[in-house]
């Protein structure tokens, strides 16, 4: 794997080996965790149980983003994201924050009360004045490609080759966000996102294909629907193939695992260090 470094505004993210993102949902209908942050002290023991597990950034949303969800305004969303912001970085003033939003405006109030990393499912397709909005505040930037919205995601998610596809839309965006002055860049294929189980597989399967634009590579497999109609089960119960295809990630690849089970991700990511510097 490739070794990276990222300037998060003045913290650096040191990616010579894998880490661990941990998912701080603050909205009341996400998939598998809503409304667990749903008051300051949950918000703070959660905060406090992923960063004492091993994880090195907090993402933090206000949006839902499971299928079908219902978009809200951006003022609503930093309705929900803005008071967490503050007693994050209160409580953890070296804890590394990423706001997880497609909302340029959101993006930059965030930034300016410390976030280090903006995370976009839109890849900027939703918001225009994102890419523009990321060149002046100098973070790193996720680029996530999504078909669709939220909204209306699965019902567009029909491809000839899902891995090229998703590679000539990196190729397209990279150069565009490189012509706002974006050099600080994390991949992420969107595993989910207007991708139905055969295509999520094939994109795990490939995942080294995206390693040819040198960035960070970032997956959120956690509790997804992949596993949980392969394996016939709800998303409560599968934190077991959550820890497998985690696995198979950082073999093909992966930089950064966005996930809601901070200590078990980290677990893999140690086995995982280990089964690669065995010389037996």
């Amino acid at each position: 794997m490739i070794k990276f470094s990222l300037n998060c505004h003045g913290k650096l993210l040191d990616l010579s080996t894998p880490i661990v993102m941990a998912i701080i949902n603050l909205t009341p209908d996400s998939f598998y965790d809503g409304g667990s942050n749903s008051d300051e002290k949950s918000l703070l023991i959660n905060a406090e149980k992923a960063l004492v597990a091993g994880a090195k950034i907090l993402d933090i949303g206000g949006q839902s983003t499971r299928p079908g969800a219902e978009t809200i305004s951006s003022s609503e969303e930093w309705e929900r994201v803005n008071k967490a912001i503050n007693s994050l970085r209160k409580e953890f003033p070296n804890a590394l924050l990423s706001i997880d939003t497609f909302y340029s405006t959101v993006a930059e109030k965030a930034v300016d009360l410390g976030v280090g990393i903006v995370n976009d499912i839109s890849g900027g397709s939703i918001d225009r004045t994102m890419f523009e909005t990321i060149g002046r505040l100098k973070v790193p930037y996720i680029l996530m490609h999504m078909k669709g919205t939220p909204t209306t995601m699965q019902k567009e998610a029909e491809y000839v080759n899902v891995v090229r596809e998703i590679w000539n839309f990196f190729d397209e965006k990279i150069a565009e966000l490189k012509s706002y002055g974006i050099e600080q860049l994390i991949l992420d294929p969107g595993f989910g996102f207007g991708k139905k189980t055969v295509h999520n597989f094939s994109l795990l399967k490939n995942l080294n294909a995206f390693s040819h634009f040198n960035s960070p590579i970032l997956v959120g497999l956690s509790r997804k629907a992949m596993i949980t109609t392969s394996l016939k089960i709800k998303s409560d119960e599968a934190l077991n193939g959550t820890s497998v295809l985690n696995t198979l990630a950082i073999l093909n690849g992966a930089s950064i695992l966005r996930v809601h089970d901070v200590l078990e991700a980290q677990q893999v990511i140690t086995l995982v260090e280990e089964y690669k510097i065995s010389r037996l």
